[in-house]
């Protein structure tokens, strides 16, 4: 027999232990109760189908990745939050279902007094808790299938397991209904939605108010209160100080700030202290470990008699991970799922036009080359405020040449940035006076101009059956002090208003088939594209600067975002303060750099702002192109599939990113770049566990070369490849 000395049996253990993580890894994702395991929902989730559940004195949500349940009696309270691919239980603590204040009085709505021990909770506490009668109590409830919120009719292309006609909303809503006992509220009825989706851990819930009472002022609505395990403490330490909570992702439908970034962007998640939690370990009870959501700007809504309040929606992905790439997927994940109309991804020139000729030349150009869309930008000849009849027919006649040819057409518009009138500008509530907006001047959306530039914008999509709107602003929550406004009573109501205003015209054109490009985070109401994230200064840079930094750009705007949700910018012409070296015209001149930027966006799936009077110059500059879209669209799927960073761009050594698909036939597909002046050859190991393969993969390369590969335990693989000088390689895995 073999005698282990105390080295041999570390290393032993130390491999036993290896070999139990990555067997961990790959049964984690199970459902705890049931005991049976199953596959991690973001490679294959066809397992996880929601269910609502009722027994003794409960209600529960439950797909196999979450399960939240709640007490009936002696009043409707959450008492479990449970994230099952990882056994975490989020509560620590019993909080109303939701506040209201109303009249300046708040209301809880549902929840139980009584828990003395707020840093967890025994359910054999559960005799002592008890309801007040100021609360709101429940009444009943109802279940029924859920439905997108937003009805999109794409007209432009889309991934085909994202399509309305394959693309079904799979899960289940449940609505508890809560009524007041007090004389002044009686016929106040509240109901409180949650969504629970078939696949993901991930639920929505917002709040509905249907005033069957006299008229009141809605100063709050707190859709979401939530007493969460904190995931670390600090004996000295304010709020800002300690790590929010990281076991639950949340967004809502209330988001700008002109960031490309929801978390930059987010005005409705509040990590307060709770200063009834008495045994947490901070002495000045400073914790950030009770949750709210609400809106920050919305202080005094008006409500008539029988008239139906909406509060946000709120998301709440449960999380099972720290790792960046892991969590950015799983966020995808819920996009895709719960906006799948931000997987359309035109593509799509940006021209700079003076007349109506060099528009139907670019039409033309884009049926040569392949591409799909002409959007009229920013500079250009197009006014959508112009009503005239003579304005439709010149755009519907444009509209009616492109469609011909199979070509879509759009157009920019400006909202923000610019004055309107005193009577139709954002009132700043300082001064009185026009002024405060985000940048300075702006027009209300709830004044006369406002209300009439929607209904323009909606009539010119309707008569001219134009395909794409590129809308710039109106920016970040602009308040209006303004009372004479009809879109809004003052300036308490201002920004919720108009942001009903603008959610409700980009709903409307989405419903349409109209693809809209907007400024800010408006994705969960309708829209499809914002920036991929970018400087605008940094397109007057050399080319040379501008191709490292739209790799950049790539990794980091992808990092939370699908490819399709982002747009790059390649000034064809000249843009702000470029020079010569800054822009690619003429294009034959620069061809070699026209063919890199290209590459380097659809090989991300990233659709590129293309701005200029056209697309080539020559019959060379269209061979490129033409050949650039059509590589791009023979691998079309697995290129808009979502992106694993390998090494982000530094202009010194290789950098590059893969797609990922577990459902698609083409599995993964890998873009690698070489910015220095001498080929690179490089063993790197690429990760291909979200790709769902096990066993063997078959690589591909761009020269037709194909090679098959081992997976290892850690389903990794180890690859030599060359990278061309100042160029690319890519590889298609299956």
């Amino acid at each position: 027999m073999m005698r282990l000395n105390k080295y041999s049996l570390f290393f032993l253990l130390l491999l036993c232990f290896s070999n139990i993580k990555l067997l961990a890894q790959e049964t984690a994702y199970s459902d705890l109760g049931a005991g049976e395991i199953k596959k991690d929902w973001l490679i294959d989730n066809h397992h996880y189908t929601a269910q609502i559940i009722t027994k003794d004195n409960q209600i529960i949500l439950d797909n196999g990745l979450l399960r939240r349940s709640f007490l009936i009696r002696p009043n409707l309270a959450c008492i479990d939050y449970t994230n099952l691919t990882n056994g975490q239980q989020l509560l620590r603590s019993i909080e109303p279902e939701a506040n209201i204040v109303i009249n300046k009085t708040n209301y809880a709505i549902g929840g139980l007094h009584g828990q003395k021990e707020k840093a967890y909770l025994n359910l054999n506490w559960e005799q002592s808790l008890y309801a007040m009668d100021a609360d709101f109590y429940f009444t009943n409830y109802t279940i029924t299938n859920i439905d997108s919120f937003v009805k999109y009719n794409p007209q432009t292309w889309i991934p085909a397991n994202y399509s309305p006609s394959v693309q079904k909303f799979k899960g289940k809503q449940l609505v508890l209904h809560f009524a007041s006992k007090l004389p002044a509220l009686k016929g106040f009825i509240v109901n409180v939605h949650y969504n629970i989706y078939d696949g993901l851990p991930l639920l929505c819930k917002w709040v509905t108010i249907q005033n069957g009472a006299d008229a009141v002022v809605v100063d709050r609505v707190v859709n979401e209160v939530l007493g969460l395990v904190e995931e670390e403490s600090a004996v000295v330490g304010k709020p800002e100080e300690m790590k929010k909570q990281h076991g639950i992702y949340i967004e809502t439908n209330y988001a700008f700030n002109n960031s490309m970034r929801y978390d930059i962007s987010d005005h409705t998640t509040h990590w307060e202290m709770d200063s009834t939690y008495t045994s947490q370990v901070n002495y000045n009870y400073q914790t950030p470990c009770l949750l709210k959501v609400y809106p920050d700007k919305a202080p005094g809504i008006e409500l008539a008699p029988n008239e139906k309040f909406t509060s946000v929606r709120t998301f709440e992905l449960l999380m099972d991970s720290y790792d960046r790439t892991r969590r950015g997927l799983m966020i995808k994940k819920m996009y895709r799922t719960i906006a799948p109309w931000v997987t359309q991804n035109p593509i799509f020139m940006h021209l700079v036009s003076k007349n109506d000729a060099e528009v139907k030349a670019a039409i033309d150009q884009c049926v040569a080359t392949g591409f799909e869309a002409v959007i009229l930008s920013f500079g250009s000849h197009l006014n959508m405020e112009d009503s005239s009849t003579q304005n439709i027919n010149r755009w519907k006649a444009l509209a009616d040449y492109a469609h011909q040819k199979n070509i879509l057409l759009g157009g920019y518009s400006l909202f923000s940035s610019r004055t309107i009138s005193p009577q139709d500008d954002v009132i700043d509530a300082k001064t009185g006076k026009p002024g405060g907006a985000f940048f300075g001047n702006a027009p209300c959306f709830g004044s006369n101009w406002g209300l009439g530039y929607r209904d323009k914008i909606v009539d010119f999509f309707k008569q001219t059956k134009f395909d794409i709107w590129e809308n710039d602003g109106p920016y970040p929550g602009d308040v209006c002090a303004s009372t004479t406004h009809p879109g809004h009573k003052g300036l308490d109501d201002s920004q919720w208003k108009q942001m009903n205003i603008q959610k409700g015209l980009y709903q409307t054109l989405n419903s349409m088939g109209v693809y809209i490009n907007a400024p800010d985070w408006y994705f969960l109401d309708g829209t499809h594209k914002i920036a991929v994230g970018y400087r605008e200064v940094n397109f007057s840079l050399s080319r040379e600067q501008q191709i490292i930094l739209n790799r950049q750009n790539i990794i980091d705007g992808t990092k939370e975002k699908t490819p399709s949700m982002g747009w790059g910018f390649v000034p064809l012409t000249k843009y702000q303060g470029g020079g010569p070296e800054a822009v690619l015209e003429p294009l034959q001149d620069h061809i070699k750099d026209y063919q890199q930027l290209m590459v380097q966006y659809f090989g991300a799936g990233v659709q590129a702002c293309y701005r200029g009077p056209r697309l080539y110059d020559t019959e060379i500059t269209r061979n490129m192109v033409r050949s650039t879209i059509d590589w791009y669209k023979k691998y079309r799927t697995i290129l808009n599939a979502d992106i694993i960073p390998l090494r982000r761009a530094d202009g010194r050594d290789w950098d590059g990113w893969m797609h990922v698909d577990p459902s698609g036939t083409d599995k993964a597909f890998i873009m690698f770049f070489n910015p220095t002046l001498a080929p690179m050859t490089k063993t790197l190991t690429i990760p291909l566990y979200y790709t769902g393969m096990k066993g063997t993969a078959t690589f591909m390369d761009d020269l037709g070369a194909t090679k098959k590969y081992t997976l290892g335990v850690d389903h990794n693989i180890q690859i030599t490849v060359t990278i061309p000088a100042s160029g690319y390689k890519w590889m298609v895995i299956n």
